[in-house]
């Protein structure tokens, strides 16, 4: 269920006592600026099927199911949720039986779609006064037209007059930072700990050197002197080679 879209809306008026019938004064047609209908016999709740007049089949919808206590003062209230398998119908009316109606897809917010429909109620009470009462059918599409297309203007991304949803939104944002951070932060700690394992590892490295090499200047050591002694030796025996048979040649001259 991800359709958020405001797809169109619609002014009734209400007449007839318990089970009215609705008179359609004016529409606005939202989504056709950024769709197609298309349509199906699954759409016939809501559209009336491809090429059908979705106005009357809302129409219906209405009548089945009127609004509840109609709002004082010029405001718009029993307000209803009607659902099919793809779109929902939100309608409320006030005191004079004139309901006003949106359609829009299953995830937009229905409080959203009221907000919508309280708004649109001021403002035709404000720019129409008590034309709606008396007009005829489909006799105020071209009046409102400008009305409902900025209000569906405003309200078609639920974000930018929902409060809840601004908030939300922001919080998925700080969430979103926050993971971020988390996930850097986990990061550098990755590296810190490769880096000081790595260190570690120099550190041992090191110190199997500096071990070697004192063994090693052990070793270069005993085998100097080793060196140092046999050529001591050599030395003392070519001296006794050399020194012996003239010191017997002396003894014999002496005598």
């Amino acid at each position: 269920m991800t359709d958020n879209k405001l797809r169109c809306a619609m002014v009734y008026r209400l007449q007839g006592g318990g089970s009215p019938n609705p008179v359609i004064l004016a529409s606005y047609d939202h989504a056709n600026s950024y769709e197609s209908h298309g349509g199906s016999a699954s759409e016939e709740g809501l559209y009336g099927g491809k090429g059908g007049d979705y106005s009357k089949a809302v129409a219906k919808v209405i009548a089945n199911d009127p609004p509840g206590g109609l709002a004082e003062g010029g405001k718009v209230g029993g307000f209803k949720v009607v659902q099919s398998d793809q779109h929902q119908v939100v309608y409320g009316a006030d005191k004079d039986g004139i309901c006003f109606c949106v359609i829009t897809g299953l995830a937009y917010q229905s409080r959203v779609a009221i907000q919508f429909l309280e708004e649109l109620a001021t403002e035709f009470s404000t720019t129409f006064g008590d034309e709606p009462k008396k007009a005829k059918e489909n006799s105020l599409n071209r009046k409102t037209k400008k009305v409902m297309s900025a209000m569906c203007k405003k309200y078609e991304d639920p974000a930018n007059v929902d409060k809840a949803q601004k908030v939300i939104g922001q919080v998925d944002k700080v969430k979103g930072q926050m993971q971020d951070n988390i996930a850097n932060m986990l990061k550098n700690t990755e590296q810190a700990e490769s880096l000081a394992e790595k260190s570690d590892q120099l550190n041992e490295q090191a110190s199997v050197f500096k071990k070697n090499s004192k063994t090693l200047k052990k070793q270069m050591a005993w085998k100097n002197l080793k060196m140092t002694l046999l050529l001591g030796g050599i030395v003392v025996i070519i001296l006794i080679v050399i020194l012996v048979p003239l010191i017997v040649k002396l003894k014999k001259l002496g005598e």
